[in-house]
């Protein structure tokens, strides 16, 4: 048929206007230029899970379709997401698809109705009869319906079915499909935390999220399976493994914020999904952590001035906000939150100059502990204190022996670690640590028991409230952009 699935295909977002009224035309050819012209990719999926395709409408999902078509020109296919609830749409989708000069469709099972496998396999009969390459999309956490097996197999005996997608990320399916028609038809990854095993076992290739923002990774990863370079593989996996992580649990929201932070701008999600929602933004910081690890989000010079007349050049990550230089060192504050239930971590803090308001508050904290809440110094190990030195004070008084042991074990190491780290990565300064100081409020729960996520949780919260403090985040404008969506961290209500 002139079409076989594989390859490394970016499971595009679908860029919106600022208003979420219409699609955006211009951010989406960017977005497929990017894709093809820098990443490299070998295929692209549009208006699928990731491209938020529940929130089209009927005519925008074929204006995506159409779009991607155009701007392809031909450089690479493209597998048209022509997924509905209902066999009539599906059928309207994907006809459309092939009128718009679309490689292959991608067909998700039917959602919410939760067909039996007789009207599933009914479903699929008749898109076959379209007469355009059709690839099977198996996505059971989002559907509610899973695919088994052996539907796969009967409906691999169709002339127009030539692959699966399945993004289930249990590779007993793939391996099952791969034994049974593995001859028949092409079986690409669809979950990002499992693409090396997937490819290994015999996967042609992926459909990701990802993709838009690593394709490069995953075409190399992809290379290196086909050479026999496993161990290289794993080690790639392993590198992508917490940003897949994060991507695989937060979808579109995730992916859309990942771009902003590389330069290339697609706009917010369409309700229901929302920043602060889906996409908490100590996971919009834990994404962009990853992405400055990975290279993907370049770090600039930014000039710090903790004495007038002696700047400091400092390497900060870019997140649109980020500021071109950083004055006024006497006081800055800042807040970081991580983790759920009774592990979670909430830190406020303040860093300035030790002979400024916030050293003068360093002093008095010591100097003048309230009971059952003394504070204590930062330290990694037996007399080996971090530097900027850091006090933690606790924000709820310690009731117990236990709850105590907490807040100077883990919550005060995990601390500890994020400021060591935080100045070993250059964003703090290290020509400053003698000059600055840091006073911190940590909150452990009562209730509390797991040493290691307080450890994880901590940490976390003191890096991403270091990171707003130095750069003065949440500014005006950011505060505005995401107002709509705020809300109090410990409370269930918007």
């Amino acid at each position: 048929m002139g079409f076989e699935p594989g390859g490394v295909n970016p499971a595009l977002v679908t860029p919106f206007t600022k208003d979420g009224a219409k699609v955006d035309e211009p951010a989406f050819r960017q977005l497929i230029r990017y894709c093809i012209d820098t990443l490299g990719v070998t295929g692209l999926v549009p208006a699928g899970t990731t491209g938020e395709f529940t929130s089209l409408t009927v005519k925008e999902h074929k204006q995506v379709v159409e779009i991607a078509v155009e701007e392809a020109a031909g450089k690479v296919p493209v597998i048209a997401g022509a997924g509905a609830s209902n066999t009539k749409t599906t059928l309207e989708l994907v006809d459309h698809a092939k009128t718009a000069g679309a490689d292959a469709c991608l067909v998700v099972t039917p959602y919410y109705m939760r067909p039996t496998l007789r009207g599933l396999y009914e479903h699929y009969r008749l898109v076959n009869e379209v007469g355009l390459p059709t690839i099977l999309y198996n996505i059971p956490q989002c559907t509610g319906l899973e695919m088994p097996w052996q539907i796969i197999e009967d409906l691999a005996e169709l002339e127009n079915i030539v692959g699966l997608k399945d993004s289930s990320g249990q590779l007993k399916l793939i391996l099952a499909v791969l034994e049974k028609v593995g001859s028949k038809i092409k079986v690409l990854c669809g979950h990002d935390e499992v693409v090396f095993p997937a490819l290994a076992s015999g996967c042609s290739g992926c459909i990701l999220a990802s993709a838009q923002l690593i394709g490069d990774i995953w075409l190399d990863m992809l290379n290196k399976v086909k050479t026999g370079k496993s161990n290289e593989a794993v080690e790639l996996q392993l590198k992508v493994q917490k940003l897949a992580r994060l991507f695989v649990g937060s979808g579109a929201a995730g992916v859309k914020a990942g771009l902003k932070m590389m330069g290339v701008p697609v706009g917010k999600p369409r309700l229901p999904i929302t920043f602060g929602g889906v996409l908490s933004y100590e996971n919009r910081e834990e994404i962009r952590i990853e992405l400055e690890k990975l290279g993907k989000v370049k770090r600039k010079t930014v000039k710090v001035e903790i004495e007038p007349k002696e700047p400091i050049e400092a390497r900060f990550g870019v997140f649109g906000f980020s500021p071109d230089q950083v004055k006024d060192f006497a006081l800055k504050i800042g807040e970081g939150l991580a983790g759920t239930g009774a592990e979670v971590a909430h830190i406020d803090l303040m860093i300035g100059r030790r002979d400024g308001p916030v050293g003068f508050a360093f002093a008095q904290a010591k100097a003048t502990p309230k009971e059952r809440m003394e504070p204590l110094l930062a330290i990694l190990e037996p007399n080996l204190l971090v530097k900027p030195e850091t006090l933690l004070v606790p924000t709820v008084a310690n009731r117990s022996m236990h709850q105590a042991s907490l807040f100077g074990g883990p919550a005060q190491t995990g601390c500890a670690k994020a400021v060591m780290d935080s100045v070993e990565e250059g964003f703090i300064p290290k020509d400053a640590v003698d000059q600055l100081v840091i006073v911190a409020t940590v909150f452990v729960h009562p209730t509390a028991v797991d040493r290691q996520r307080i450890l994880i949780n901590n940490y976390k919260a003191m890096r991403h409230a270091l990171r707003r403090a130095i750069e003065g985040r949440p500014n005006l404008e950011e505060l505005l952009s995401d107002k709509e969506y705020a809300k109090h961290p410990f409370k269930w209500e918007p």
